[in-house]
C-alpha cells in the first residue's frame, strides 16, 4: 500500500519509471540475500554458470558429458585447498571478499583500454573489463550472473560478494567454490575433476595433482585439451612452492 501511494504521488512518468527500477533492484537484492542465507545449510544444485554451460553443450552435442559430485569440505584434500588459494587468491582467509589493490590495478587497466579505444576513434562497447577477482567474487559470479564482463555486472558481483562474506563463513565459501568451479567441459567440482584427471577421489590428491588442478582454473577447457603444456608444468611447480604458506580458513 505504501509503495502504491508513492507511485500515485509521483505524477511524472519518468519519476514513476525510476521508482519502479529502484524497487525492482531492491527486490532482486533481497532475492539474492535469501538465496545466499539458505546456502549456509543447503548446497545449490547448480549455478547460473553451470546451467549456461550445459545449454551450450546441448546445442552442439547430442549427449551431455557432465560430471559433478558434491563432497563436504572435510572430504576435499587440504592440498587442493592450499593449491587453489595459492593460485587464485593468496590472502583468501584474511580479506573481506575483495582485494582492493587488485581492484585498483584492474580499474587502471580498464581505463587505459577505454582511452586507447577512444583515441583510435573506435566505438567499442565490448572493451574487456578486468576484475581482479577473489575466490568469493568468482563464486558470486558463478552462482548468479551471466558470463559477459561489463561494469554493471561487476557492480552486482561486488554486492553479491559482500553478501556472501557477511552471511557465510570462509570455510563454507571455499566449500561451495570447490564443488562448483569448472575444470573442463562438463566437469564441475573437485571430486569430478579428481576422478576425471587422476582416477581418484578429491580427498586422495597429492600435492602435485592438487597443484596441477589449481593451475588449470583460469582456462580449464584449454588445459583439458593441452594437459602436457610446458606452461602448465612450470606453473604447477611454482604453485607447489607456495602451497605450504597458504592459510586455510
Amino acid at each position: 500500500m505504501a509503495f502504491q501511494n508513492i507511485l500515485r504521488s509521483a505524477r511524472h512518468p519518468i519519476t514513476r519509471w525510476v521508482l519502479l527500477v529502484i524497487c525492482a533492484f531492491i527486490g532482486l537484492q533481497l532475492f539474492f540475500l535469501t538465496k545466499i542465507a539458505l546456502m549456509a545449510r543447503i548446497a545449490p544444485e547448480s549455478t547460473a554458470f553451470e546451467r549456461s554451460q550445459a545449454w551450450q553443450i546441448l546445442q552442439t552435442k547430442q549427449r551431455l558429458p557432465w560430471r559433478q559430485t558434491w563432497v563436504p569440505y572435510d572430504k576435499i584434500s587440504d592440498q587442493l585447498k592450499r593449491a587453489v588459494i595459492a593460485s587464485e587468491d593468496d590472502i583468501f582467509a584474511q580479506h573481506d571478499g575483495v582485494q582492493w589493490e587488485a581492484i585498483e590495478k584492474a580499474w587502471t587497466k580498464n581505463a587505459k583500454a577505454e582511452l586507447q579505444a577512444s583515441r583510435a576513434a573506435q566505438k567499442n562497447p565490448a572493451v574487456k573489463v578486468v576484475g581482479g577477482s577473489t575466490i568469493t567474487q568468482q563464486l558470486a559470479k558463478n552462482l548468479f550472473l551471466a558470463g559477459e564482463r561489463t561494469f554493471v555486472r561487476k557492480g552486482q558481483e561486488f554486492v553479491l560478494t559482500l553478501m556472501l562474506e557477511a552471511l557465510l563463513p570462509k570455510q563454507r565459501i571455499l566449500e561451495l567454490y570447490l564443488n562448483h568451479v569448472e575444470w573442463g567441459e562438463g566437469i564441475f567440482g573437485a571430486e569430478a575433476a579428481a576422478q576425471h584427471y587422476f582416477s581418484k577421489s578429491a580427498y586422495q590428491l597429492s600435492p602435485w595433482e592438487a597443484g596441477r588442478l589449481a593451475v588449470m582454473l583460469p582456462r580449464p577447457k584449454h588445459y583439458q585439451k593441452f594437459p602436457l603444456s610446458e606452461y602448465l608444468a612450470g606453473r604447477t611447480e611454482i604453485i607447489m612452492t607456495r602451497m605450504p604458506r597458504a592459510q586455510l580458513p
